[in-house]
Parts: structure tokens; sequence; C-alpha cells
């Protein structure tokens, strides 16, 4: 019997700081379904310390003053209404899970000191991050406090805790939480959560973000039960093999996503100066490369304004550069009617190194689909690629192969001997293998 592939998730991140109260996070629900995401991604919504970070959690329980608004509801009550809204639209709603420190002042450190590592002075630590180039030049997060999550008879009663908000949080209809910083927490505990929330709902996703963390520490995570990775796709040059590298070490883990700019990074059209052309390949190529994808809000618009955790607000909605949702739509719906595009099989690079044209080609594991995706990293000018050469990168005769390049002329392939592909552009290409070849019937 064949194994059934899920659905891999294409995540639109409504960053809420850039929205406003939830139901003003409603209002993008109908917009956001017809570009065929199938998630929505919130940040932090839960109410900030002194700093009023998102990512600095004072309380887990109530909501942010900006999202509750001037709503008399309960926030339990306004949560659920969007998640049932969101799931009306067939939108699962992921949220961020920030449990390897909270905020300094939350009333968690004067409850439980010994769940927090301590200076030798006896304060909390704050979480920071060296320099790996410069160790002079170190990062401290000081309105933050750092859990401890060393085996002692502390950590019990900590893990308790976290167990009863997934829990509290699933009950609310939550289909899935990414796991913030997900390396810093020990494996053997995110499978303690990921279990408890799956026995109120067998079906949520637990999503991991470990961008920038050391192999062995991603490594720790393998039997955690993670559904999905976050990868680092959207730092690729195209040309070095560190991501292909990557990629296999974390499929045996977990499939992955990829993004083209996150809430963490410059909005990509600020980096191009607003070129759409961009901003359209970077996103067909990470929808390409991975099980998942994702953008954050704004990205469809070309908005150029980073998200910041603390100061974003509503107001700093941008007036769109270029509208690319058709095209977004495009590319989901491809993801989405393509098998091999929602599993991580084998993936290769089959041009030569340095050349403009790169080829990479996705194999699916439990059957003889494949996909092409053929990018000319060659901002000036087009190149051509053999249609032999794509046959035999592929294994199939010609008239085995389609084109599937998102809003694309479907002309056939027959009759030609060379693909062209515009200067930083991309196209997809597909077969379902020999099998389904004219001449192997």
């Amino acid at each position: 019997m064949e194994k059934k592939i899920p659905t891999g998730p294409r995540i639109y991140n409504l960053f809420p700081l850039l929205v406003g109260s939830v139901p003003a996070w409603e209002q993008r629900l109908p917009e956001i379904a017809a570009m065929k995401f199938n998630w929505v991604f919130l940040n932090p919504f839960q109410a900030p310390g002194f700093s009023g970070s998102l990512y600095a959690i004072k309380d887990y329980y109530q909501l942010h003053p900006l999202f509750q608004g001037d709503h008399q509801e309960q926030p339990e009550q306004l949560l659920k209404e969007f998640v049932h809204q969101a799931e009306k639209q067939g939108l699962g709603v992921m949220m961020d899970l920030v449990i390897n420190h909270t905020a300094k002042d939350s009333p968690l450190v004067s409850q439980h000191p010994e769940w927090y590592l301590h200076e030798e002075d006896g304060s909390v630590r704050s979480p920071f991050v060296v320099d790996p180039d410069d160790p002079q030049n170190i990062t401290v997060w000081g309105d933050l406090a750092e859990i401890d999550y060393q085996q002692r008879p502390a950590r019990k009663s900590l893990l308790e805790y976290w167990k009863q908000l997934v829990r509290h949080y699933t009950q609310l209809g939550f289909h899935g939480f990414r796991c913030d910083a997900a390396y810093k927490v020990p494996g053997e505990v995110w499978a303690e959560l990921i279990e408890t929330a799956r026995q109120v709902n067998p079906e949520v996703h637990f999503f991991a973000e470990t961008l920038g963390a050391p192999l062995h520490q991603i490594e720790q995570l393998h039997s955690a039960g993670f559904d999905y990775f976050f990868n680092s796709a959207k730092w690729w040059d195209f040309h070095a093999d560190w991501l292909l590298e990557q990629y296999e070490q974390f499929r045996h883990i977990a499939p992955s996503i990829a993004f083209p700019e996150s809430h963490d990074t410059e909005r990509l059209a600020a980096e191009w100066g607003g070129e759409e052309r961009r901003s359209r390949t970077w996103y067909l190529f990470a929808a390409f490369f991975s099980a998942g994808v994702m953008l954050p809000i704004g990205y469809e618009y070309g908005f150029q304004r980073k998200l910041h955790v603390v100061e974003t607000r509503p107001e700093d909605w941008e007036e769109p550069l270029f509208d690319l949702t058709s095209f977004i739509g495009a590319v989901n719906a491809m993801k989405a009617n393509t098998r091999v595009l929602n599993e991580e099989g084998p993936q290769r690079r089959f041009t030569s190194p340095g050349h403009p044209l790169v080829g990479l080609l996705r194999q699916s594991e439990h059957t003889a689909e494949s996909a092409v995706g053929l990018i000319n990293t060659d901002t000036e000018h087009s190149h051509d690629f053999g249609l032999d050469h794509l046959g035999e990168a592929m294994g199939v005769d010609i008239d085995a192969i389609q084109e599937i390049t998102p809003l694309h002329q479907a002309d056939s392939l027959a009759g030609h001997q060379r693909i062209r592909v515009a200067p930083f552009s991309m196209r997809i290409f597909h077969t379902l293998g020999k099998k389904e070849s004219k001449h192997s019937a």
C-alpha cells in the first residue's frame, strides 16, 4: 500500500503587532486563504514584560493590551473565535511557544525561582550570545530570565506548568506550536510536551525553530517528535554546498520549512530596492526547496520596513510596492498539487558549480515522481538549458515531463530543444516517472 504523504505546511505569518486587536486578525483571513495558505502563524500574543517585547512573556494566560483592544471578551474567547474563523477558511492556527525564557518581571520569577538559572550573586540570569568571530562582543537580553532545564527535582514542577500551558491552548483549538529556540530545551522535555498536546488533539503539529544552532543541538531533538524544522534557505547564495548538506541532515530528523524572509530578518524588498522579480523568485524557490514554506505579512506587497517585536504598530502598514497575491496563490496551488514538493526525499544539484543556471532535482522516496527547479542566478541575462539534459537528469523521456511553473504559459516541451530561463527567475518541471511515460506504458 502506497504511503500517504501529508500536505506540507504553507504558512502565513500574521505578525500581530502590525494588525492590532484579535478581531482585526480575523479580517485578514479571507485574503490569506485566497493565497492558498493552509496555516496562520501568530507570534506571541500574551502580555509582555517591561520591555514590551513579544518574546518577553510576562503572563502566558493574558493578552497583550494591543490585541485585547477595547473588547470585553475574555482572552480565551477572543482566541477561540479567531481559531474558529480560521478553520472556516481552511486554515490551521499555529502559535509561538516560548519556554526557554520568560520576561524578567514575570511573576514566575518570584513564585518559582528554582525554575531559573542564577548568577553567582543570586540574581536571575539573562540569556546571552557570544559572537563567534569576536568573543568580546556579547549580546545580553536583560529583559529576559533564562529557564534552567537541568535534571533536578524542580524540573518536574516546571514541566507540569508547561504541560498545562500546551493543554490550555490545544483545548482552545490551536492546531500547532512554533517552538522558539527549540534547541535550547532538551529533546526529552519537548517529547513530554508534544505527547501531552497530542493527548488532547492527536493531529496537533510541532515546528522547531533551530536557526543558527550547532548540529549537535539539533540532533538532540531527533526523538522529540517534531513534525517540521525551519531551515536556512533564506541565506543561500545558490552555489555553496552547505544548504543541500543541511537539507540532507535535517530530513532524517524531520522535514523542513523554507522562507524568503521572516520577522527576524530585513525585508527582501528593502534589501533589493523593491525589485518585484526577486520577491517572486525567492518565494518560488522557498516553496520548491522544502516540504514547507512560510512568509511574513507584507511580503506579498513588497513591504520594506522590518518587523519589530516591540515597536511595530498597525500605523506602520505600508503602501504596496507591488501585489504578489495572485502569484503566491498560484505557487501555493502548484505546491499543494505536487506530491513530491510536500515530502523530503533526496535532493541534489545536477548543474556545474558556479554555472549561472542552478538545477535542483527533488525525488520522492515513495514513488518514481520527481521535480526539477532551474534557477537563473544571472540578474542581467537569460540562459538556455538543453531538454535532453533535463530528461537525463529526471531519468525520463521528454514527453513524460510537464512544466508546472506558476502563471507560466503551459506550452508542450515537444518539438523544442532548449529551455530559456529569464534573468533571476525560476522554472519548474515535474514527472510522475518512467511508468507514466508513453513509451513505457
